[in-house]
C-alpha cells in the first residue's frame, strides 16, 4: 500500500508501536500530536501542559478505580473515562476531560470493594463486600447480569482470552471461579487454598494465571488458562506449584508472554528473595503439563525496608517501592536506580511503556519517564502533580493513567474521596484539545 512509503508513517514506525486505527487523522497529524503529547507529559507545566480538576460525587471512600476508555492514540476523538467503586454502595463513571459524572448506579446492598473493566466491550464488573458480582454497561450504567459468591471475594481479575472474555474470582474460602462475561455463568470452579487468595494475575498473553495466598506455606500456583475455560469432569485444571514459599508479591513482565517474578521469603533465614520464572506449556498427545524454569533470583538488601509494591517493565526490570523510596533492579539483582522524591510513604505505583507514576500520602503524584535513548533501562524523575489542601486531604491512595491523562484518588479528612484529574493538552497545529 502507498501508506508503507509515507515518510510520516515510517517516522511513526521507527519511534513508536503504531496503532492499527488512526480515526480521521493522517500519519503526519498523528506524529505531530504524539510528539507534542510526549513533550507535555515530560515537562508537566500547570495550565500550559495540563488542566487539573477536582471531581467529586461519592459520599464515601473510593476503593478502586479503572479506565474504561480504550488506550489508543486517536487524538481526534480521544476521551478519558474512568469507573470507580465506593463504600457509599455505588459504582460511577466519570468524564475526566469535563470533570463530570456520566452516570451513577442505584444504591447497592453493600459497599463496593473492587472492580475490573473491559474497555473493548465497554463493560464494568464490580464486587461488593458480601460477594455479589455485577456487570454494567459502561456507556449507560445499565445492569447486565449478577452472580452471588457463597462468601466474600478476596481477589478478582479480568481475562480477555482469545476464546472470549472471562472474569476470574477468588472466594475468601479459597475457591477459584471462572465466569463468562457479560453473562456471569460459571465455567469452572476449583478449590485451591484453605486460606483466602491474596493475588490473581493473568499473563500478558492471557495463557497463564498466577494465584497465591498471602505468606502461605503452600506454594503459589500457575494455571494454564485454557484448562479453566474447558474443564474436564475427570481431571483438575492444568497447573503447577512454584518452588517458593511465603510469597507476598508477583508481577508479569509486560514484554514477555510468560515471564513471572515472585517476591518471597527464603526459608530458614526468612530473607526476602525476588525470583523470576519462565513458563512453558509442554504438550504430548492430548495432555498438557507446565514447565516453570527458574531463570534468575536475588536477595534484597538487608538494609532495605520490605517492599510493599512491585511491578515489572519490559522484560528485565523490576520496580519496588519501600516506604517513600522507588527502587529499580534488574531481574538478576543489579540495582539500577533509587528515587526518594516523596516525603511520606508511596501508596500506589503505575508503570507503563512511556512513564511511571507514584502516589503518596504527602498529597502528591510523582511522574517519571523512561529514557529510550539510553542503552540500559533508565528512569528520569520529572515533576510533582500536587493535590488539594493538606487541611482537607490526607493524601493520594491510588493512581492510574492512560495516554492523555493521569488520575489519582484523593482521600479527604472527612472519610470521603474525590478524583483529581490531570488532562494533558494537544494542539498539533489544529484546534486545541485536552485529553
Amino acid at each position: 500500500p502507498d501508506i508503507l512509503f509515507s515518510p510520516s508513517w515510517q517516522l511513526c514506525l521507527r519511534r513508536w508501536s503504531c496503532p492499527t486505527v488512526l480515526g480521521t487523522q493522517t500519519w503526519k497529524q498523528y506524529y505531530l500530536c504524539r510528539s507534542e503529547l510526549e513533550f507535555r507529559m515530560e515537562t508537566g507545566r500547570p495550565e500550559k501542559d495540563f488542566i487539573c480538576k477536582a471531581v467529586s460525587g461519592h459520599t464515601g471512600e473510593i476503593n478502586k478505580l479503572a479506565y474504561i476508555s480504550t488506550n489508543e492514540y486517536q487524538f481526534d476523538r480521544k476521551k478519558s473515562v474512568v469507573c470507580t467503586v465506593s463504600s457509599d454502595c455505588t459504582v460511577r463513571a466519570w468524564d475526566l476531560h469535563e470533570g463530570t459524572e456520566i452516570w451513577s448506579s442505584p444504591l447497592q446492598p453493600a459497599p463496593l470493594v473492587n472492580l475490573v473493566t473491559y474497555p473493548q466491550l465497554q463493560l464494568v464488573a464490580t464486587v461488593d463486600q458480601q460477594g455479589l458480582i455485577k456487570v454494567w454497561k459502561a456507556e449507560t450504567g445499565w445492569e447486565w447480569a449478577s452472580f452471588c459468591l457463597p462468601t466474600s471475594c478476596s481477589a478478582v481479575e479480568a481475562c480477555d482470552h482469545p476464546e472470549g472474555s472471562f472474569l476470574l474470582v477468588a472466594c475468601a474460602e479459597g475457591t477459584l471461579y471462572t465466569l463468562t462475561v457479560p453473562q456471569l455463568q460459571v465455567v469452572s470452579k476449583v478449590t485451591l487454598f484453605p486460606s483466602p487468595f491474596v493475588c490473581l494475575l493473568c499473563s500478558p498473553d492471557r495463557q497463564w494465571l498466577f494465584a497465591s495466598a498471602h505468606n502461605s506455606d503452600l506454594g503459589p500456583k500457575v494455571f494454564y488458562t485454557r484448562s479453566l475455560l474447558h474443564p474436564s469432569e475427570d481431571e483438575l485444571p492444568v497447573s503447577t506449584t512454584l518452588t517458593v514459599r511465603l510469597s507476598s508479591k508477583a508481577c508479569w513482565a509486560p514484554d514477555e508472554a510468560a515471564r513471572l517474578t515472585v517476591m518471597h521469603r527464603n526459608g530458614s533465614v526468612r530473607q526476602l528473595v525476588v525470583t523470576t520464572f519462565e513458563l512453558k506449556a509442554m504438550k504430548s498427545r492430548d495432555r498438557v503439563s507446565i514447565l516453570a524454569q527458574q531463570m534468575a533470583s536475588f536477595l534484597l538488601p538487608d538494609a532495605m525496608m520490605p517492599p510493599h509494591l512491585m511491578q515489572s517493565h519490559g522484560s528485565q526490570v523490576i520496580l519496588l517501592t519501600s516506604g517513600s523510596e522507588l527502587v529499580l533492579f534488574t531481574i538478576h539483582g543489579l540495582k539500577l536506580e533509587a528515587f526518594q522524591d516523596h516525603q511520606k510513604p508511596i501508596t500506589a505505583l503505575w508503570v507503563g511503556p512511556e512513564r511511571v507514576i507514584t502516589s503518596s500520602f504527602d498529597l502528591s503524584l510523582r511522574v517519571y519517564t523512561w529514557n529510550k535513548k539510553s542503552n540500559s533501562p533508565a528512569l528520569k524523575s520529572c515533576y510533582h502533580l500536587l493535590g488539594g489542601s493538606h487541611r482537607w486531604a490526607r493524601g493520594f491512595s491510588h493512581v492510574e493513567s492512560d495516554i492523555m491523562s493521569i488520575v489519582g484518588v484523593e482521600v479527604r479528612s472527612t472519610g470521603t474521596s474525590i478524583l483529581r484529574s490531570y488532562c494533558f493538552k494537544v494542539q498539533c497545529g489544529q484546534k486545541a484539545c485536552t485529553g
